[in-house]
């Protein structure tokens, strides 16, 4: 095991960060505020004319609906693959799949679907095998199955492949991975990749979280991005294509491949989801809406379980009411955990006590928590603190090492060594705003130079 690490000076990180391009990144400082009035949307309305039943307004075309607006002209004539799920949809609702079979001109003739499946009905971490697809007779290849990364064979037959995935805005969601890799094997074997782009949710200007160690790149983070990475999407497309040593190709490879990205209009960085005028569909099981986005950043990490490898005493929900939004501690009463929380006086969140059945039926209380002000909340900071008092709240300090601890499915999702190493050394007296205000300066540097790949203002 290596020793403790320690945190070098700012002045040290600037270089090696230049040299990244940007791929490392935190905490943003106080993001730019919400313009008080929205600029005008690229897209019209949809308005209800006098006597009509409403009509619904659609601030926001997505890259589909833009598709089809141009006539389907990036994708006519040629043999189509289509990676998607149950969130790729127009803005009417209607599955891109569907969209793309009626389109005058377009031959979809191949289905690809990442974690969670085509129709979002398969477990997570199952691996799925390659079938027909019931539906439309196609064959659907999974790219979350024996391989990862969609083999020769699987990608025989297209001509180019459509990518139509909603992120949540977090490196550890895996169907950003899912693009990335994908976009690897259809670059080494000649085949155009088009991205439909989406929004991220939780905007363009949230960066917040540890950067990700290159040695524990992997499937649940495959972009060295700060945990909340504030792209859409087709702007980390962009990045795999344009920053070098972002995909694991050759660079002829990375320069011959053909990235097409059709952007939507009338989004804008500022818009969080409900600010879309959109329907959120459900990205996972336990992402079912806008409130499950926001909480995945803020305790997926400090909630982290898969015993007897790792447990931090936090478990996130109520039985099965407030996935991510709601938090309990296996063995400490909710008033203990609330005075400890409240006592930090975190950025734009507060906690109140709620209750709801747990699995059994029985009655339960745990915290909910709310966001207060949007732009002064940072996504990810409260794991680092959950994961600080799941020291205090176990004597044993669940992080140290053991011949039945394995930290590594953690790490890939915490993406910094050096914090875990910290909590084994330090437990309780981990220096929380110490990493924070590290991972901060960082995001600077991240932020300013994600700016090349930005697609929207």
């Amino acid at each position: 095991m290596p020793g403790p690490l320690r945190l070098p000076p700012l002045q040290h990180l600037c270089a090696p960060l230049l040299l990244l391009l940007g791929l490392l990144g935190c905490s943003a400082s106080r993001p730019p505020t919400r313009p008080a009035s929205a600029p005008a949307l690229a897209a019209p309305l949809v308005v209800a004319t006098a006597g009509a039943p409403t009509a619904p307004v659609y601030p926001v075309m997505l890259g589909i609906d833009v598709l089809e607006a141009q006539g389907f002209a990036a994708v006519k004539g040629k043999r189509l693959g289509l990676l998607t799920h149950p969130a790729g949809v127009n803005r009417r609702g209607e599955s891109t799949i569907e969209v793309l079979r009626r389109a005058p001109g377009v031959k979809l003739v191949a289905l690809y679907g990442p974690e969670h499946g085509i129709y979002g009905d398969e477990a997570a971490e199952v691996l799925i095998p390659d079938r027909k697809d019931k539906r439309t007779g196609l064959p659907a290849f999974s790219v979350y199955g024996r391989n990862r990364k969609p083999s020769k064979s699987q990608l025989k037959g297209i001509e180019a492949m459509v990518i139509d995935l909603q992120d949540i805005g977090s490196r550890s969601y895996t169907f950003i991975s899912a693009m990335r890799y994908t976009l690897e094997a259809c670059f080494e074997n000649n085949i155009e990749v088009i991205v439909l782009d989406r929004p991220n949710p939780l905007g363009g200007l949230k960066v917040d979280g540890p950067p990700l160690d290159v040695r524990w790149t992997s499937y649940v983070g495959a972009f060295r991005v700060p945990y909340v990475h504030g792209l859409t999407i087709g702007e980390l497309a962009r990045l795999a294509k344009e920053a070098p040593g972002v995909l694991a190709v050759s660079e002829a490879v990375r320069q011959r491949g053909r990235l097409t990205v059709i952007p939507m209009r009338g989004w804008r960085r500022a818009m969080r989801w409900p600010e879309t005028g959109l329907t959120w569909v459900p990205t996972s099981q336990l992402i079912q809406d806008f409130a499950a986005v926001q909480g995945y950043p803020m305790v997926g990490l400090g909630a982290f379980w898969d015993p007897p490898k790792i447990d931090t005493g936090f478990r996130h929900g109520i039985g099965k009411s407030y996935p991510f939004r709601g938090l309990s501690h296996k063995t400490v009463k909710p008033e203990v955990v609330e005075k400890e929380l409240r006592a930090l006086n975190l950025h734009g969140i507060q906690f109140r006590r709620v209750s709801a059945p747990d699995r059994d039926g029985k009655p339960a209380v745990g915290l909910f928590i709310e966001i207060t002000d949007y732009d002064e909340w940072r996504p990810a900071e409260l794991n680092f603190h959950l994961l600080r008092l799941a020291c205090k709240f176990d004597s044993r300090n669940p992080f140290a090492p053991s011949s039945v601890r394995d930290f590594s499915g953690f790490l890939r999702h915490l993406g910094s060594e050096e914090f875990l190493r910290a909590l084994q050394r330090d437990g309780a007296r981990v220096d929380v705003a110490r990493f924070l205000a590290d991972w901060e300066a960082r995001a600077k540097i991240y932020q300013e130079q994600s700016k090349r790949y930005w697609l929207y203002r």
